[in-house]
Order: structure tokens, then sequence, then C-alpha cells
């Protein structure tokens, strides 16, 4: 990771679970590769790191309702309280297959299906919006969520919208449905933004993490999952008060181009 200090024969290749470039190179090359920079993956670690990839891409595919039934019957055993007040008293079981479904698309992990449940609960009378649900619980599963990302007792390197762009976006969204109003090209420009600095991040060896507005986590989250994959989006609720943070950079602060060409709905 980092800068490398010169050169290795090779054939030119994108690392498939991150999207880097990289180079396939015989073994006899290992260590004079490490030598001159690169970080150097066996093909079998390159494997099983892709295969992991496209099952945590994947997974939201694979939880329907029969397998949300099963999660739910588990959890009956030690609560029935609880799932006999969820469903369907309080929620259909169709809504808390996509609450579970988004959170897998979203890669956060639903084996906490307690504590997902307790959320759901306590929402329900607020809200039956599956959208809405799954920002409750995102804040509900937050420490979990931070630490899938780093260790409890690192910091969270992270990245903010210039507040400037963040005001368009969050101008944009007024009555725009579920994302901002933009011109055509913009949100291509916005994410190609975001790109560059979380492969900034890959290359330094550090998470991508966006910080952004509640509002705004959901469409940031799908632009992120067509063209930054390896970007966490969190708002800001979802950070837990003593985790602490450490600011790299501000996308759009000098981009007055993007301030200009955006419209609001």
């Amino acid at each position: 990771p980092g800068r490398v200090f010169g050169e290795i024969q090779g054939i030119e290749t994108t690392e498939p679970a991150f999207g880097l470039d990289a180079y396939w190179i015989e073994g006899a090359q290992r260590e004079h590769a490490q030598t001159v920079g690169y970080s150097v993956v066996d093909p079998s670690t390159v494997v099983a790191t892709h295969m992991s990839q496209i099952l945590k891409r994947q997974a939201h595919e694979l939880l329907g309702y029969e397998e949300t039934q099963q999660l739910l019957d588990r959890l009956g055993s030690s609560a029935p309280k609880l799932v006999e007040d969820l469903v369907p008293k309080a929620l259909s079981l169709g809504v808390v297959v996509r609450v579970l479904q988004e959170l897998l698309v979203e890669g956060v992990p639903v084996r906490n299906i307690r504590r997902i449940a307790e959320t759901l609960a306590e929402n329900a009378p607020r809200t039956q919006d599956p959208q809405a649900l799954v920002a409750a619980v995102r804040v509900g599963l937050s420490r979990s969520i931070v630490q899938n990302i780093v260790e409890a007792d690192q910091e969270l390197p992270v990245f903010t919208l210039d507040p400037g762009l963040e005001r368009i976006l969050q101008e944009s969204m007024q009555g725009a449905g579920e994302g901002p109003g933009l011109e055509p090209g913009l949100t291509e420009r916005v994410q190609q933004a975001l790109h560059g600095v979380a492969e900034r991040q890959e290359i330094a060896g550090e998470p991508a993490v966006l910080l952004a507005a509640p509002a705004l986590r959901p469409w940031l989250a799908r632009l992120a999952r067509h063209g930054v994959p390896n970007l966490h989006v969190l708002a800001y609720n979802e950070v837990p008060d003593d985790k602490k943070l450490r600011l790299v950079a501000a996308v759009g602060q000098q981009d007055t181009e993007i301030e200009r060409r955006a419209t609001t709905a």
C-alpha cells in the first residue's frame, strides 16, 4: 500500500474485491515486489476475499419470508413476548423482511436479531415506512456497525461533505423523493469525488468512511454501492458519542463547479 519505488514485471489487472490496480506476478518476484513497496497477496487469499465480498453483496437475495420467519422463531424461544408483539401486531412480516434485506444490502449483519426486533417494536408505533425503520435500526446497531469498520479502541478516520455542498444537496432533497434533484451529470461528479477520496484511503491502508446528515445518508449509500463499493456511509447519529474521530478530508471543499451546477427540486 502507498508509494512504490520500483518496477515489476507482470500482467496488469484490477484487484477484484476492492477494485484497486494490481499485477499478476510470478512467485519468484514476490520478494522484489515487497522490497519496492507492493503489497503481495497469495492467489488463494485473493479468491477467498473475492468470494467473501460476493456473498456479502448478494446476502440480501438469500433472505426471504421463510428465512426471516426462521430467525423470528429462534428469537421467540428466548423472547416470546417480543416476537408476539412485533409480528403481526406491530409490523407485517413483509416489512420486517424489507428492513432486514436493506440492512444486508448496506453490509450490516443481522445476527443481532434481538436488538433489531427491539428497535423495530419501539419505532413501529411512529412509522411503518421500511426506510425510516432501517434508519432507526442502524442507530440502534451503531456501535457494532462502527466496530465492523475499526476496532473498539481505534480512532475512526472519516471524511465529510463540505458544508456548502451538503447544504445544496439537502436543499435539493426537498420534494425530490429518494434523492436530490440534481442536473444530469452532477451525480456522477459527486460520485467521482467520493471515489477519489475513498481510493486514497484504500491506498493508505485505512477504511473509507463518509459522515453525512441523516437525510442524505440513504442516497449517498446508494450512490456508493454503484460506484464506490468499499465506502462506508454513516449518518452523524450513527457514531457512538465516545468514539474518537479523525477528519481526513472534506469532499467538495474546492469544487465550485458542483455548487454552480446544483439545482433545487
